[in-house]
């Protein structure tokens, strides 16, 4: 028995509306940027660190659940403000006995280093959606001036939460003796790279 014509036109326009690509909400389109004060999203924001293990192979591992605020104004991006905190005992690698390890008193000490934080001091916008951002990097009970490069990822109405969403990449590196975590150096290089992934949500 042949279908209806009217019923295989139907089938096929259901079968087109549930194949329909969902919009992108987030575009690296400045002009989507909202002006106001934000807060991190930490269910999509986290650190990558890498570092060289012996000359075998890069090791990396990641840090999560970050809190923090951005001012942002994007007629005057370089008056942004960003704070940044992240907890040490997030610190997730491959291995559950080298999280514990990297927590203890040899390594970066969470017990009594709890966070480690970023607060801008200095914003410089560049080309193409880039920025450099000076500021001061507190690891391990030590501040030091550190230096991020973050690159616009996109901003636009996040379609769960409703609220206006932006979004970075940023990269920055340190020398974790500089802030007396001298561990294996230099089995285990001392310089760290750290790749980031931030999420902000507006606020006000």
């Amino acid at each position: 028995m042949r279908p209806l014509p009217f019923l295989a036109a139907a089938l096929l326009a259901t079968s087109a509306v549930a194949q329909a690509p969902m919009p992108i909400p987030g575009t690296a389109n400045p002009a989507k940027v909202a002006a106001g004060n934000y807060v991190v999203e930490p269910y999509h924001t986290q650190i990558v660190f890498a570092v060289d293990h012996m000359g075998f192979s890069i090791f990396r591992g990641f840090l999560s659940q970050a809190s923090g605020t951005l001012a942002l104004d994007p007629a005057k991006p370089a008056a942004t403000q960003l704070s940044v905190t992240i907890p040490i005992a997030s610190i997730h690698t491959t291995s559950a006995k080298l999280d514990e390890e990297l927590n203890s008193a040899d390594w970066l000490d969470a017990q009594r280093f709890p966070t480690a934080t970023f607060v801008s001091t200095k914003v410089t916008p560049g080309p193409n959606g880039l920025a450099i951002v000076d500021g001061n990097l507190t690891l391990h009970g030590i501040t030091k001036p550190a230096r991020m490069q973050a690159h616009f990822r996109g901003a636009g109405i996040n379609p769960l939460s409703k609220g206006a969403t932006i979004g970075f990449d940023g990269r920055m590196s340190v020398e974790r003796s500089q802030f007396g975590v001298t561990k294996y150096v230099p089995l285990v290089s001392d310089h760290v790279e750290l790749t980031i992934a931030a999420a902000f949500e507006k606020q006000s």
